[in-house]
C-alpha cells in the first residue's frame, strides 16, 4: 500500500536554482572569486552544502580547506539571513500536496540541505503542507543513506515499505532503491531524464498531477 510520500526539496518541491546560485556566487564573489553560471548549480547542488561548496572551489581549482572555510561561513551567513530569497513551489505542487491529504496519503520532505535552512524555507513557503520535515542532521547520513527516510517512516507512523520517494536526481532515485522502496523521478528539477533511468527510477512524471494520478491508481497495491 501507499501511506506515505516522502520529498526531496531542491529542484522538487521549490525552484531554488537560483537562491543556491545567488547565494553561492555571493560568497565566492566576497571571496575573491568571479561567479558562476547558474546552469552549473545544477550539477553543484543536491550532495549537501558542504559537497555544494567543494564543487564551487573546485571549478577554480582552489578547493583548500582556507578557502572552504571562508566561502562556508559566508555562505552560511547571508543564506540563514534570507532562506526564501527567490524560491518558490514549483506550480502544482501545492495542489498536489492538498490532494494527497484529502485521500490520506501523509507526506514529508527529506533533504539534503541543512536542517536549520531547510526547516526555515519549507515553513515560511509550504507552512501547513507536510507532516515532516527533515534536512541533513549531524547524527544522520546523508541521501542515498536509507537512515534519513527510515527516521521519517518511523516518525510519520508507517512502515518504510508503504512509503514512496520523490526526487530530481539519482541520489534521490538510490535513496529509495536502498531502501527498498519506489521512486518517482521528477522532470522539472535540476536533472534530466536520461540520469533517473540510468538511476533505475520506477516511474518519471514531467507534472506533479502525474504523481497523484500514480498514487491513486496504485495505492492500494500490495
Amino acid at each position: 500500500m501507499i501511506k506515505a510520500v516522502i520529498f526531496d526539496l531542491d529542484g522538487t518541491v521549490c525552484d531554488t536554482l537560483s537562491t543556491i546560485a545567488h547565494y553561492g556566487n555571493t560568497a565566492l564573489e566576497y571571496n575573491g572569486f568571479d561567479a558562476i553560471p547558474q546552469d552549473n548549480y545544477k550539477y553543484f547542488a543536491g550532495d549537501g552544502k558542504i559537497e555544494l561548496i567543494h564543487r564551487m572551489l573546485r571549478y577554480y581549482n582552489a578547493d583548500n580547506e582556507e578557502n572552504f572555510k571562508r566561502v562556508e561561513k559566508k555562505y552560511d551567513f547571508e543564506y540563514e539571513k534570507d532562506s526564501i530569497f527567490e524560491s518558490r513551489p514549483f506550480d502544482g505542487i501545492v495542489e498536489l500536496l492538498l490532494n494527497l491529504k484529502k485521500i490520506g496519503i501523509k507526506t514529508a520532505v527529506f533533504s539534503n540541505k541543512p536542517d536549520n535552512v531547510t526547516v526555515m524555507l519549507v515553513n515560511k513557503i509550504m507552512g501547513g503542507f507536510f507532516d515532516v520535515c527533515h534536512g541533513k542532521r549531524d547524527n544522520i547520513p546523508k541521501k542515498p543513506d536509507p537512515e534519513g527516510v527510515f527516521c521519517i517512516a518511523d516518525e510519520l507512523k508507517v512502515n518504510i515499505e508503504d512509503c514512496i520517494f520523490v526526487g530530481d536526481t539519482n541520489i534521490d532515485i538510490n535513496t529509495a532503491k536502498n531502501c527498498k522502496i519506489r521512486s518517482i523521478g521528477v522532470l522539472w528539477g535540476f536533472r534530466d531524464k536520461k540520469e533517473l533511468t540510468d538511476a533505475g527510477a520506477d516511474y518519471i512524471v514531467s507534472s506533479p498531477s502525474e504523481i497523484y494520478d500514480y498514487i491513486v491508481k496504485n495505492k492500494n497495491r500490495e
